[in-house]
């Protein structure tokens, strides 16, 4: 219980320094703190991650920074989507999965000091890949039959993720919606955490639904460190520059990779 505490909090910590994309380390944590297997550690996870998520996007859907509609339409099509990655992940050996899991982590490190050293993505106005555009005089998305393929196929894409790697899908959602679409920043993250709360419980849903065994004892132990982790966290960050916290993060997701990688390699 002990270490399950210890790893929550550190991911809640990591949550709130963060914002959505500290979920990607649950899953590691639990594989090398807990010795779980993959399959095992997904649907923990993904209930920590999912939940605190879920207290996030409350709060700014108080604050009307949720883009629902937007949130829904890749919410309906990623929840199925997570079926099919559970269903893969139960096909695919371990040291596939950690290979998969280390491969995505350096992707996400290199993306976050890509923009740390100053070449940050473009203004989604000059993104050749927008399809949603706000309405000035509505201020609500102007819909189209391109913006609901382009949410829906990044609401699948992250689906498919979550099922197969228990991931929040937050480091899919941002990125995703700053091309697609011309929302602000606190728009884009708050409506990833509404997605990732509602994906990420499909994704539960489904691992159980699939016989994956679930510790609810650790698994309560574990949210309950990652939310307390998450409210900490958030009041550092007020503190501490943006700058070097994404290049820290980047530093301890390269680590994570390279560690999993020798764990994939060892057959551990």
């Amino acid at each position: 219980m002990i270490v399950s505490l210890a790893l929550g909090a550190m991911i809640g910590a990591l949550l709130g320094l963060t914002g959505a994309g500290g979920g990607i380390l649950a899953v590691p944590a639990l594989v090398v703190g807990m010795g779980w297997p993959m399959q095992q550690a997904t649907p923990v996870a993904l209930i920590a991650v999912a939940f605190s998520a879920a207290i996030g996007a409350l709060e700014a859907f108080r604050r009307r920074l949720v883009r629902y509609r937007a949130a829904c339409c890749m919410a309906l099509a990623g929840v199925p989507a997570t079926w099919i990655g559970v269903q893969l992940a139960q096909h695919l050996s371990q040291r596939v999965l950690l290979a998969l899991f280390a491969a995505v982590m350096a992707v996400v490190a290199a993306r976050l000091l890509w923009q740390t050293v100053g070449h940050g993505e473009p203004h989604p106005e000059a993104s050749p890949l927008c399809v949603a555009r706000i309405n000035p005089d509505t201020g609500r998305l102007a819909w189209s039959p391109r913006t609901a393929v382009a949410l829906a196929s990044t609401g699948a894409l992250t689906g498919l993720m979550t099922g197969l790697l228990g991931v929040g899908g937050g480091f899919i959602i941002v990125p995703m919606l700053r091309k697609l679409t011309n929302i602000s920043m606190h728009g884009i993250v708050a409506t990833s955490l509404a997605v990732i709360a509602l994906v990420g419980s499909g994704g539960v849903i489904s691992t159980v639904l699939h016989g994956v065994p679930l510790r609810l004892d650790l698994t309560v132990w574990f949210t309950f460190a990652t939310v307390a982790g998450m409210v900490l966290g958030r009041q550092a960050s007020r503190r501490v520059s943006a700058r070097h916290t994404q290049m820290g993060f980047a530093g301890i997701l390269v680590c994570v990779a390279c560690g999993l990688l020798a764990k994939a390699a060892l057959g551990a």
